[in-house]
């Protein structure tokens, strides 16, 4: 068993996960529309170029660019109209030197033409006579065939998450059905003899379970598929016999509550029991989520969060929205970064302690083009400053605070 509160940093607590990682979740195919918010379990090959043919993005004249250099306004280029090419049809002729066709957005460029010259920069002589008073180079006012995608590369790479955007990619190859991974199952289950359902009226002493419910909507949010089994007492049996069964059942199991150092506490205890490789620590160098459990059973991630629902949110977003949204921990630079995307002006001087990472939950505002973040207060033990705030910002562990007026690393919720 990992020796209690020997806390780890983040970095170094989803290294030692990382060694029984990616999570091994089985692909299905579903209908291209049932895949949004999936991650693909292959590479998505085009088996045709987009756009299938080179076409006009603007209205005017199909032509070719060397018959146009030298035009003006005072010295138009002339050029004979050989007439119209109809929209969705393929042209009835070519261009040759001195001639041009007229094409709509999205028209076809017959063979020979490489430009399009556009309405505004034409004047008509007559019906099969135009004059072009600005010149084009080749490839203006055009999209070439397969400029979007190229036949036979990875027009979605593995791992993919599928966006609105993705779908129409997925539709202009005439993709419609995609292999994706199946959503990652999580079983939650919240210990403690304080605790019971939100249905019922609590005696005193007793709390209403939170963690299940916020835990089981963060699973959710990041496309999982939560499974709730209720709340165990503090009583190693009872706790061995339901994560046991949430093990067989899930990818991840979560436990919230009991992974303090009191003395009721036994989840560590109990995931430790359960196989090799077992607890891989327990306590991380931040604030709040300081006692949590690591472990892996068999190759099953095992997460013991700390009772308070703010701690317990922090850990998660931490450690495990990463595996839920792609089965592994980034190992490049540029996505560790992105995990806090927004830098934002703290409103209010903060201590922190040194070699510790802070994440203090912030409300975030705009005034006059910048984005200000204020810090809300309280307990890692009130859910209340959890739904007032819009994010975390993160104070870095060589700090030792920071001043109203510096710039702060945000993630929202």
């Amino acid at each position: 068993m990992a020796e209690l509160f020997k806390v780890l940093t983040i970095e170094a607590a989803r290294s030692l996960l990382s060694e029984y990682l990616p999570l091994k979740i089985p692909g299905q195919k579903v209908p291209m529309l049932e895949s949004l918010d999936r991650r693909l379990a292959a590479d998505v090959i085009a088996f045709q170029d987009v756009p299938g043919f080179t076409r006009s993005t603007m209205d005017g004249y199909a032509v070719r660019a060397r018959d146009t250099y030298g035009a003006s306004e005072g010295m138009p280029a002339y050029l004979d109209v050989c007439g119209e090419i109809p929209m969705g049809q393929e042209p009835r002729g070519g261009v040759k030197a001195g001639q041009c066709w007229r094409i709509a957005t999205g028209g076809m460029l017959p063979d020979g033409a490489d430009a399009v010259v556009i309405v505004e920069y034409t004047e008509e002589l007559d019906r099969h006579t135009i004059g072009i008073t600005r010149p084009v180079a080749p490839g203006d006012n055009v999209v070439r065939r397969g400029e979007d995608i190229s036949e036979g590369t990875a027009a979605l790479p593995a791992g993919h998450r599928i966006r609105p955007q993705d779908l129409g990619l997925l539709s202009s190859i005439g993709v419609m059905e995609v292999a994706v991974v199946q959503p990652v199952r999580v079983g939650i289950i919240s210990t403690g003899d304080e605790l019971v359902s939100p249905d019922q009226n609590p005696a005193p002493g007793q709390v209403r379970d939170i963690n299940s419910y916020t835990l089981y909507g963060a699973v959710q949010s990041w496309g999982g598929a939560p499974r709730l089994y209720g709340i165990v007492r503090d009583n190693e049996k009872d706790l061995r016999e339901t994560l046991e069964r949430c093990l067989k059942e899930n990818d991840i199991a979560l436990l919230s509550g009991g992974s303090s150092v009191g003395t009721r506490d036994v989840a560590s205890k109990v995931i430790d029991s359960l196989g090799k490789p077992g607890v891989l620590f327990h306590g991380l160098s931040i604030k709040p989520g300081k006692p949590v459990v690591g472990a892996v059973v068999g190759s099953k991630p095992v997460f013991g969060l700390p009772g308070h629902p703010a701690s317990a949110m922090v850990v998660f977003d931490l450690l495990v929205a990463p595996l839920v949204q792609k089965g592994s921990y980034s190992a490049n630079l540029e996505e560790i970064q992105l995990e806090f995307p927004l830098r934002a002006i703290i409103t209010r001087s903060l201590h922190s302690a040194s070699g510790r990472v802070d994440f203090i939950r912030v409300k975030l505002s705009f005034c006059e083009g910048r984005l200000y973040a204020e810090p809300v207060l309280g307990k890692s033990g009130l859910i209340g400053t959890l739904v007032k705030a819009d994010g975390l910002a993160r104070i870095p562990a060589g700090k030792e605070g920071v001043e109203a007026g510096e710039a702060v690393d945000v993630k929202l919720f």
